[in-house]
């Protein structure tokens, strides 16, 4: 199925979802969401005591995970993949440092349109609340698993179909266009993780329920997270008099304090990345890296492993 034939079966508009981007972008603060997130993923990870050395952060500003991430793995390299030129621009202008300063030099910034040798190799891949706005998330977890090296780990958090359920309900009880894009269930997730070649991949979901004191605030805070990127949405502006309809009707579902609340589905994945398995009745395709990493990860038990051990990394030159 081609990319855009995905986009369509999801409900999300590769267009719009650019539009919603470059709205983020120019925002001076990121939304605050996203780094709640991260500080939730960053805890998810800590169990599985991953130390890598070197980390790709998928559209690593709007992520929001510099500072977890800083704290989580201070030794580390880090990669920040940027969606397009300026949100680059934006990074490269926030890393940049006088001459004369001190402290650790910023992540190494490349766009999302980079060769797979451009970014590089990594122990961890980390994406922070962008999945949902991927247009076709195989291709990227099918990308994500050959920048990483063997044992290495893609971990990430994204919106699931639970957000925002009262607006879709109230915007079908008025017959209005989906106010939503459509969101990947954790299953399916999981399924393209397998299928990208990830082994023992494990998703999680929460649903935050966030609250506003009014509509116009909830609806300004609605367009600071990116805006609606389903291709089926209300196809012209809106007017005054449908704003104040939708104002309405939001605050006919306030509680009784007066404010309105929204639930907000978060899903949380990650999978590893398995070493190759040899088959004797096929050919088999390995990486130099890869191939680099399967020998330093042997254990041999007796002398003839060591001794194979050692003739294969002579062969391939490069040492034991």
């Amino acid at each position: 199925m081609a990319a855009s034939e995905r986009s369509n079966a999801r409900g999300v508009d590769p267009v719009a979802t650019h539009a919603a981007l470059r709205r983020i972008a120019r925002n001076a603060a990121l939304p605050w969401l996203h780094g709640e997130i991260a500080r939730r993923l960053i805890e998810r990870l800590a169990p599985m005591r991953a130390a890598p050395r070197r980390i790709v952060e998928w559209w690593a500003t709007a992520g929001g995970g510099d500072e977890v991430l800083r704290a989580a793995y201070p030794r580390a390299e880090r990669v920040a993949v940027e969606p397009d030129a300026a949100w680059a621009a934006r990074r490269r202008a926030a890393q940049r440092r006088p001459w004369w300063s001190f402290g650790a030099a910023g992540a190494l910034v490349v766009e999302e349109s980079a060769s797979d040798a451009e970014i590089g190799r990594a122990q961890l891949v980390w994406a922070n609340m962008a999945l949902h706005l991927v247009v076709d998330p195989p291709a990227l977890f099918a990308r994500w698993q050959r920048l990483l090296d063997i044992d290495g780990i893609a971990v990430f958090s994204c919106l699931g179909p639970g957000t925002l359920r009262e607006l879709r309900e109230l915007y079908a009880a008025h017959g209005w266009p989906a106010p939503t894009p459509g969101f990947v269930d954790m299953h399916d997730l999981g399924d393209m993780l397998v299928d990208a070649g990830f082994a023992d991949p494990v998703l999680d979901q929460e649903t935050i329920t966030l609250r506003w004191k009014s509509a116009d605030a909830l609806l300004q805070e609605l367009r600071g997270l990116g805006g609606n990127t389903a291709p089926d949405r209300h196809a012209a502006l809106r007017t005054p008099a449908w704003r104040q309809r939708l104002r309405d009707a939001l605050a006919e579902r306030a509680d009784a304090d007066g404010s309105i609340g929204l639930s907000v589905e978060v899903a949380y994945g990650h999978g590893f990345k398995p070493a190759p398995r040899l088959r004797a009745d096929a050919p088999v395709s390995v990486s130099l890296d890869d191939m680099r990493a399967m020998v330093r990860r042997q254990r041999p038990s007796d002398r003839g492993g060591t001794l194979k051990s050692a003739a294969l990394s002579k062969a391939f030159g490069f040492p034991t």
